[in-house]
């Protein structure tokens, strides 16, 4: 089997994900205050580095393979301005991030769940009512014939040497119903 190889915004998702929120949230305060590179931490035009961004703001986090993933991502030879879908693509991931790390509230999800349960009528009754209507002609007595031997029209088996069991009594009344049709046409 093989394995999957992850692309280079698989591994920026990963590395955003690492991060402590509140260096996530620093880093979006930070490329939207900054000018954002990639392939250096500074330039000597003023940009940054979205890690540095995040630093300056109050996310005071080292985490190299953030940077690493960056940086592969923007697939830079040389320190370049981060283009617009560059950055788009990491606000959006910072942000999704974030979203996902937001808390659910479980204890509303189960009281929700068991009001809906609540509301619904009896499953079992509107099933029998089902199957009534389902059934044209003759009412289902399965209930009250269930226990008698041989009330089925069919009669199921559960192991192979049982079926076969049926199978030979069945062949061998067969056979003596022919024995005696026969003897009764030698009579005649």
């Amino acid at each position: 089997m093989s394995r999957r190889r992850h692309t280079p915004i698989d591994n920026l998702r990963l590395a955003i994900d690492c991060l402590p929120s509140r260096t996530r949230v620093a880093m979006l305060e930070g490329i939207n205050a900054n000018d954002i590179i990639v392939g250096a931490y500074t330039d000597a035009d003023g940009g940054v580095c979205p890690m540095l961004a995040a630093h300056r703001h109050g996310g005071r986090t080292n985490f190299i393979s953030f940077a690493r993933a960056w940086d592969r991502f923007a697939a830079s030879k040389r320190a370049r301005r981060a283009t617009t879908r560059e950055l788009a693509i990491l606000r959006s991931h910072l942000e999704a991030s974030l979203l996902a790390d937001e808390s659910v509230d479980l204890q509303a999800a189960i009281r929700e769940h068991r009001d809906l349960l609540a509301a619904r009528p009896d499953e079992r009754a509107e099933q029998e009512r089902t199957r009534q209507r389902m059934r044209p002609g003759d009412p289902y007595r399965g209930d009250e014939l269930g226990g008698r031997a041989g009330w089925s029209w069919l009669r199921p088996f559960r192991r192979l040497d049982d079926y076969e069991a049926a199978l030979a009594a069945v062949e061998a009344e067969r056979d003596a119903l022919a024995e005696r049709r026969a003897r009764e046409l030698e009579l005649v």
